[in-house]
């Protein structure tokens, strides 16, 4: 046998073991159960998200999936955590936006969201909301802006803290209004909306997750939703840019994420059960009481989703940046 043909079986024997190895990781995996983490409290929007898709996803994988919450620091504390966990597919992250604003949000971030991480798809799209309070004089989102405008040194606009969406939402706003009102960080999307309720603020842009049952019992004044087109929860409720804010538009999306390195098969084994569970009526139906909306095919896979946090990542930064709010 000449030695191009021994190389040529010699590489032909590793590739049938590597497909054999690949194939016998894919079939005895998952061994134990898996965690997945949540970079906020429990009870939050983020939270609800994963609590749901772990329940879903542990029926198609037949181990439990845990979820596990390490809050702080916008989330980077339990993106780093995770970023540094072992990549044997036993420990996953769920982070909204905050993966793609903590680039420029933070300027010693030690880790890159996009190339740092195995990317498993996207979860669920939640829109969000621009609220007053109730008694707010204006009645429109076309009243508010031209309220706003005329009085933006006596408005207050609250937000659950340098980061949240809430906060880069109101930012948002303001640049497109082309004014500077006082902002009010809170420790949480609760207590934000707690002051909201209780008249101490005068403005707040948070998620459905959490404002839908508020609009539906009139306790707060709602505006406008945050999204391209009118959305099935609140089906009566403009869109930001029906109301004057033109191309306006954020919505809080959620991804899955690995350590860097975790094995392709169990990357493809996690996400096939991702993709199940977003077709389960259940996930669906309870994904859509919090105003929620499953994403596009494209973003349910590891390249879509990679993709766009790339574009994410381009766009928040350029926001940021423009306002000038670094978190260090």
């Amino acid at each position: 046998m000449n030695l191009n043909r021994r190389l040529f079986t010699a590489a032909a024997v590793a590739s049938t073991l590597a497909l054999g190895s690949s194939a016998a990781l894919a079939q005895a995996y998952p061994a134990k159960p898996i965690s997945l983490v949540v970079p906020f409290a429990a009870g939050g929007p983020t939270d609800i998200v994963a609590r749901t898709l772990a329940a879903t996803m542990t029926k198609s994988l037949g181990q439990s999936v845990v979820v596990e919450n390490k809050t702080g620091a916008g989330g980077t504390i339990a993106a780093g955590f995770v970023m540094k966990a072992p990549a044997d597919g036993y420990t996953f992250l769920i982070h909204h936006n905050g993966m793609a604003t903590a680039p420029a949000l933070y300027r010693k971030l030690a880790y890159n969201p996009v190339t740092d991480f195995e990317h498993v798809g996207n979860v669920v799209d939640v829109p969000m909301t621009m609220l007053g309070r109730k008694d707010m004089p204006a009645a429109t989102m076309a009243d508010l802006v031209n309220y706003v405008k005329a009085n933006a040194d006596k408005i207050n606009l609250a937000n659950a803290g340098l980061g949240a969406v809430s906060h880069l939402c109101g930012t948002l706003f303001q640049q497109a209004l082309g004014v500077n009102v006082t902002t009010i960080p809170f420790q949480g999307t609760g207590p934000a909306l707690n002051a909201l309720l209780g008249g101490q603020v005068d403005l707040l842009c948070d998620q459905t997750t959490n404002t839908v049952p508020h609009i539906k019992a009139g306790t707060v004044k709602l505006y406008g939703v945050t999204t391209k087109q009118r959305i099935k929860a609140l089906p009566d409720a403009p869109t930001m840019s029906e109301g004057g804010v033109k191309d306006f538009e954020v919505i809080v999306w959620h991804g899955v994420y690995a350590p860097k390195g975790t094995p392709a098969p169990v990357i493809q084994k996690v996400g096939d059960a991702l993709r199940e569970a977003l077709k389960d009526p259940a996930f669906i139906q309870r994904m859509a009481e919090l105003g929620g909306e499953i994403p596009p095919a494209a973003r349910q896979t590891s390249d879509g989703q990679r993709a766009w946090l790339v574009s994410e990542v381009d766009k928040w930064g350029k926001a940021i940046r423009a306002a000038g709010q670094f978190a260090d």
